[in-house]
């Protein structure tokens, strides 16, 4: 048997054996290779998959492709990350507890540059050929928190196993602000696949030509800039606005920043503006965090979903992007009025100051089947914060508005909060 006939044998195992483990809830249609939309997700949790024990899951958790998972009520300062390989989480993490937070009511306050672990509220029972990965909401990659799952008897973090039962872990690692966290509050999403979901190079060149995914300027890009690689590549914006601005870089010794209000904070207070050198560059600083667009503009289908690679070491000295999960919808519009959605990329530069020019190709950015088109999609059916974004700062952070407005409390991030109790 070829490789092909292999994986595809696997796939198609891995399809039936998920859509057996719902029983009734998936129609024969719905099994094939994927990432399981919203209302599969709903399925998932009242099929027992994704539990929350004595707290509900609401509404709300639930996104068009991925789940917002939660804080539990106490975080552990740790003196160092760590992977339990044959272990169990709570086990290893004895040997590393420096220290441990009530996350109840007021919440705590985390530390820059020091590593904390948090169980999540949810726990996971998949069945086979079900399997999962993690990922930073976008919010929290704006805000250099640094943060990644991890799971009993596993040597990789992000990456759940087919058939995993068991709790979920937050390594959670603040390196730009100090921030105040609450049980409740989702810094993380997860997703759930059956088979071999991601699209090739040459599935993305085709879906170009049939129905663009990447523009610039409201028009699909030249073949020439269509770059692949296991992926596809997406560049900087560094010509910016009319003033030269192209993004900000996070100041040191800024406030504190509480993560339960949205809407709240005064960007001077913990940004830095970042302007265009001539000839359309900039020097990233050592170990200092920036926030900048993509040139082009990025379409996700319903029927697909998109993660963006963290680093590239092709690409130079850098990391981008913490944020990764693109959800069915993201500059889309079935009316053709918003012809795709610019990306935000957190950028860091290592070691030594690193010159990056406009269009640089920095990040890429891989897609994936959808099991079934979700029932809602990401804009305007569930309230999104970064549809059609023209600015890189996340929702904490007050935005200009016109001099008529008038200004407005800050607001209370609570919408994880009804899931708390039973």
């Amino acid at each position: 048997m070829s490789g092909a006939q292999t994986r595809a044998t696997g796939d198609a195992f891995a399809a039936a054996a998920a859509a057996d483990a719902f029983g009734d809830a998936l129609a024969p249609s719905d099994a094939r290779p994927g990432v399981l939309p919203s209302q599969f997700l709903h399925r998932a949790i009242a099929a027992g998959w994704i539990d929350a024990g004595d707290y509900a899951i609401p509404g709300s958790s639930v996104q068009p492709a991925s789940l917002d998972l939660r804080l539990g009520e106490v975080a552990y300062r740790i003196r160092c990350s760590f992977l339990p390989d044959r272990d169990t989480v709570e086990h290893k993490v004895k040997g590393f507890i420096i220290d441990e937070l009530d996350l109840r009511r007021d919440g705590a306050v985390l530390e820059t540059n020091r590593p904390y672990l948090i169980p999540l509220i949810e726990r996971l029972s998949l069945p086979e050929g079900v399997r999962g990965r993690t990922n930073p909401k976008s919010s929290t990659g704006r805000l250099d928190v640094f943060t990644r799952v991890i799971t009993d008897h596993s040597y990789r973090f992000d990456e759940i196993a087919p058939g995993y039962h068991g709790g979920l872990y937050l390594e959670v690692v603040p390196l730009s602000f100090t921030i105040r966290v609450r049980q409740g509050l989702a810094l993380n999403q997860l997703r759930l696949l059956s088979g071999r979901a991601s699209l090739s190079d040459g599935e993305l060149r085709a879906l170009q030509a049939r129905r663009p995914v990447l523009l610039r300027s409201g028009t699909p890009v030249p073949e020439a800039d269509f770059a692949t690689a296991n992926g596809l590549f997406l560049s900087l914006d560094l010509r910016g606005d009319a003033d030269g601005r192209v993004g900000y870089r996070a100041k040191s010794y800024a406030p504190l920043l509480e993560l339960s209000q949205t809407d709240a904070f005064r960007p001077d207070d913990f940004w830095e503006p970042v302007h265009r050198e001539e000839g359309d560059r900039i020097v990233l600083a050592p170990e200092r965090f920036y926030l900048l667009l993509s040139d082009e503009s990025v379409v996700v289908p319903p029927d697909l979903a998109a993660e963006m690679t963290a680093y590239d070491p092709t690409s130079g000295e850098l990391r981008t992007h913490y944020a990764g999960f693109f959800d069915p919808g993201f500059g889309y519009d079935a009316e053709g009025s918003l012809q795709g959605s610019r990306a935000a990329l957190e950028v860091r530069a290592h070691d030594v100051p690193f010159m990056i020019e406009h269009r640089q190709r920095v990040c890429k950015l891989t897609f994936e089947h959808m099991m079934a088109p979700p029932d809602k999609l990401y804009g305007r059916d569930i309230g999104s914060n970064y549809q059609g974004q023209v600015e890189t700062l996340g929702k904490h952070f007050k935005r200009a508005r016109p001099p008529t407005a008038a200004a407005s409390a800050p607001v209370v991030d609570t919408g994880d909060q009804p899931g708390l109790f039973p």
